[in-house]
């Protein structure tokens, strides 16, 4: 699939399994943010939506806007953490490089990286709408 010219029609009808959609005050912003520190990429970017891809997975963020009707809007936080107790994990990514970028970026590093009893070496880095993303791999 095209990310970058699919209708918003085909792409609903597309998606299987479990979703993941993250709701941002600032789109462009968030996917500046994920291309910088994990080298996510980022389709049909706009004021208020974007699909991400991260390897063969596919997420998107709206903004709150999009979300004038829906009653989860009402449950979302005026201040960070947005999403505290959600971990978004990312399996393939170097913890170690994720940190320094997310320090350059200015990103909040809540855990640098550390090696885990699970067999894991991971951190914990905070965008700024406060979702935990956990860049993991292996232990070497």
């Amino acid at each position: 699939m095209d990310y970058e010219t699919v209708d918003a029609d085909a792409f609903g009808r597309s998606l299987k399994g479990i979703g993941l959609n993250l709701l941002v005050r600032d789109v462009q912003a968030e996917c500046a943010f994920l291309a910088e520190v994990f080298g996510i990429r980022s389709h049909q970017v706009t004021a208020d939506f974007a699909i991400v891809t991260y390897g063969d997975q596919v997420f998107q963020l709206h903004s709150d806007g999009t979300y004038h009707a829906n009653p989860l809007l009402n449950l979302v936080p005026e201040n960070p953490p947005r999403g505290a107790g959600l971990e978004i994990r990312l399996y393939d990514s170097d913890p170690d490089a994720a940190v320094q970028r997310a320090e350059a970026f200015g990103a909040t590093v809540l855990q640098v990286a550390t090696d885990k009893p699970h067999g894991l070496r991971e951190a914990y880095i905070l965008c700024a709408d406060g979702y935990a993303w956990v860049p993991s791999k292996p232990k070497s």
